[in-house]
């Protein structure tokens, strides 16, 4: 009996260790559009100071302040069709880990104003049209972080 006892233990053990070595972490919140800023896979949140609206990774919205209420949408609204997110500057919301970025909206229009603009940044794909690479990838330079990338000299290799 006592034996049946030290066997159970044993698989039980064993049982709990292998069950601890499945546990798998993903930290990746979900695919960035390709305007987005090279470097920073695991932000949730941009904010685009131009339109006082911010965007969200992970569910791919746009959330955006429409007669005193914030909307989710998969677009922008229509006064904005011709804004091109290639180009202009996306504030990357780096230390927020929650799912109202709005709630810190005050600060962060009054700290990125219209027209700010940061360091420079290197979106992770080209505008759609421009270039001769066909699959809307820069250089190379696939969100890595490096935004030099080859010490600036993209191969145009993929």
């Amino acid at each position: 009996m006592k034996s049946l006892k030290y066997l159970f233990l044993g698989l039980s053990l064993l049982a709990i260790n292998f069950s601890n070595a499945q546990v798998n972490v993903n930290v990746n919140i979900g695919t960035p559009p390709l305007w987005g800023p090279v470097g920073y896979n695991d932000a949730r949140y941009y904010y685009l100071p131009d339109l006082q609206t911010y965007y969200d990774v992970s569910t791919s919205n746009y959330i955006y302040i429409n007669n005193g209420k914030w909307i989710r949408a998969r677009t922008l609204p229509s006064v904005y069709r011709n804004y091109d997110l290639y180009n202009e500057y996306k504030v990357v919301l780096t230390d927020y880990r929650g799912n109202s970025p709005y709630d810190n909206f005050k600060t962060h229009k009054v700290k990125y104003a219209k027209g700010y603009k940061g360091k420079p940044q290197k979106t992770i794909g080209q505008k759609p049209g421009n270039g001769n690479n066909k699959q809307g990838h820069d250089n190379g330079n696939h969100g890595n972080g490096n935004s030099k990338g080859n010490n600036g000299k993209g191969n145009g290799k993929h």
